[in-house]
């Protein structure tokens, strides 16, 4: 047998649609303890189907595994997402009565729909350069993001809201996507970059430009001491900030945040605690050269931006959301432009560090490598 090819998980991921159907006639599909334990069987039966079709030329890369896996649960979340909106039914219902009910928030459906479709496509992509020998390092970075800070604002936010007490057996299903994330960043992060092979005399002129004489970084700076400003004045708004100013955005701009299924609450801490500081630091890397990690972090931290604005500016005015709590319509442009502001931003940040990466290069590397030529 030859080397797995995506079509092979592709195929095993629409096994969803029947596995879900089936498990959703049955009786004992009311049963909270049968359903996570049923959800495990699932994961592991998947597991050794992969492991039984791929035996005679076994994939290179392990995280082929996982990335198939992760493809079926892709298109279990874009089943939720499509019966609870009306366009299914008879598949899922018995998962969202007593496995997940914090599913059904606008939050909940938002980010069933994110991984349905850009986490899927991710993992069909990812899968095929693994079949085909190729590097996927910049694909897998983002997803890394996107992933990571899909369950930082998701777990809290379904224990802390007011779905709190209504957290069932079928939570642990969610742990596999807290470790093995973990485990495949630091796969991912050992992949070798495409850009190893830039000149040393290419990175050497790149360092002596100076910040006046790159309009492209300029605006970039400026975008990021925008944000920086944008986060902390968010992170305050859901610390309860008593001034006039908080009280009139959030009321007239951004009421979401007070909604209590606490994911926004969750999500702008988590902006404060963990998007902040890069904020900070890729100013710092913008203004001087040799900062190497910029190249994989800001690939990092576009993924987790684009879901997490994807899941915020949805769920802002997503009809699942009380009425109260949704963007006004008389401030609804001032409320797409500047989110829409904020995620473009550091995604034309990364695709800056990658399409030109030489500034951020550590010349010393380089310079090591024409010594050795010239000796």
């Amino acid at each position: 047998m030859g080397l797995p090819e995506p079509a092979g998980p592709l195929l095993l991921s629409l096994t969803a649609i029947p596995v879900s159907y089936v498990v959703n006639s049955m009786s004992a599909a009311s049963d909270p303890l049968f359903i996570a334990g049923l959800g495990v069987l699932v994961l592991l039966s998947l597991l050794v189907v992969l492991y039984y079709f791929v035996q005679g030329n076994p994939p290179q890369d392990p995280l082929f595994y996982v990335f198939a896996i992760f493809s079926f649960t892709s298109v279990i979340d874009l089943i939720i997402y499509l019966e609870e909106d009306g366009y299914l039914s008879g598949f899922m219902e018995f998962y969202m009565k007593e496995g997940e009910p914090y599913l059904r928030t606008a939050h909940g459906l938002l980010i069933c729909l994110w991984d349905g479709t850009v986490h899927y496509l991710l993992y069909l992509i990812m899968l095929a350069a693994i079949a085909n020998g190729k590097n996927y390092r910049a694909v897998g970075l983002f997803w890394l993001g996107s992933i990571f800070m899909s369950m930082l604002v998701f777990l809290p936010g379904n224990v802390i809201g007011k779905y709190g007490t209504e957290v069932r057996p079928a939570f642990i299903l969610n742990v596999p996507y807290l470790l093995l994330p973990v485990w495949a960043g630091m796969r991912i992060f050992r992949e070798k970059h495409t850009f190893t092979n830039i000149p040393a005399e290419k990175v050497e002129v790149a360092h002596t430009v100076d910040i006046f004489q790159r309009p492209i970084d300029i605006a970039l700076i400026l975008y990021l001491l925008g944000a920086i400003v944008f986060t902390v004045f968010r992170g305050l708004l859901v610390l309860d900030c008593p001034s006039d100013t908080c009280f009139t955005y959030i009321y007239q701009y951004e009421p979401y945040l007070r909604d209590p299924v606490a994911y926004p609450k969750v999500q702008m801490l988590v902006y404060m605690f963990y998007l902040l500081p890069f904020l900070c630091v890729s100013i710092y890397a913008l203004l001087v050269p040799g900062c190497s990690w910029m190249l994989d972090w800001t690939i990092v931290y576009a993924g987790a931006v684009a879901q997490a604005q994807f899941a915020h500016m949805g769920s802002s005015i997503y009809h699942r959301t009380p009425y109260t709590y949704r963007i006004p319509r008389e401030t609804w442009w001032e409320f797409m432009v500047l989110n829409i502001v904020f995620t473009l931003g550091m995604q034309l940040l990364a695709y800056r560090c990658v399409r030109n990466p030489a500034y951020f290069l550590k010349e010393t590397k380089q310079t090591e490598e024409d010594g050795k030529k010239k000796n």
